[in-house]
């Protein structure tokens, strides 16, 4: 049975419609009005084998905060509603993903408590039309909306653009490999017996 959900969101803000299907082949169809971000979601579910359709209308005459940081909520929300009673999964994924010049560490576990560590310094502040800062923000929305510890660690890199978007695939590789099914795993992959 695929896992999918589909979440609405709807703000003073921002309006959001987003479909996931954690079963997927990669397929995407995304526009939240900022191109960069668009790059960063797409190679999000390309590399983690996700099936993502999002539709962002948000408040772009003031900056692009609210879109991002709403849109990492309503992707966390869809994530922890597609993996359900997280029944059978490995609930823990890593990833180190070089870009070119850059090298970026992603650690997640899926336990149903909140946390990022964000340690990916960026220096300067934007790329096309996204401000870095809201890189951290993304993230962060994303974990707590999950119940998700997640971490992202920049190793090495100089060039903005490649750190993103190795930040980006690695995270779409450690939840592929969390979410992922372990026949092994017969209930939840937890010593209490639940994985809230």
């Amino acid at each position: 049975m695929e896992r999918t959900a589909e979440i609405q969101r709807k703000t003073n803000e921002t309006s959001i419609v987003l479909q996931l299907n954690l079963d997927g082949t990669g397929i995407s169809d995304i526009d939240t009005g900022i191109g960069f971000f668009d790059h960063m979601l797409n190679s999000f579910a390309r590399h983690g084998f996700f099936d993502l359709k999002l539709n962002t209308v948000g408040d772009l005459h003031v900056d692009a905060h609210h879109t991002v940081e709403d849109t990492g909520i309503v992707l966390g929300q869809a994530i922890k509603a597609a993996l359900g009673d997280k029944k059978g999964i490995k609930r823990y994924g890593d990833s180190i993903l070089p870009m070119d010049d850059s090298l970026v560490m992603c650690a997640i576990d899926l336990s149903g408590r909140p946390f990022l560590v964000y340690d990916v310094p960026l220096t300067i502040d934007r790329v096309g039309y996204m401000d870095t800062e809201l890189v951290k923000e993304f993230f962060y929305a994303v974990s707590y909306a999950a119940g998700m510890n997640l971490h992202l660690k920049l190793l090495h890199g100089s060039n903005n653009h490649h750190i993103i978007e190795a930040a980006f695939k690695g995270f779409a590789r450690a939840l592929d490999e969390a979410v992922g099914q372990d026949a092994r795993i017969s209930d939840v992959l937890s010593t209490k017996g639940t994985v809230d």
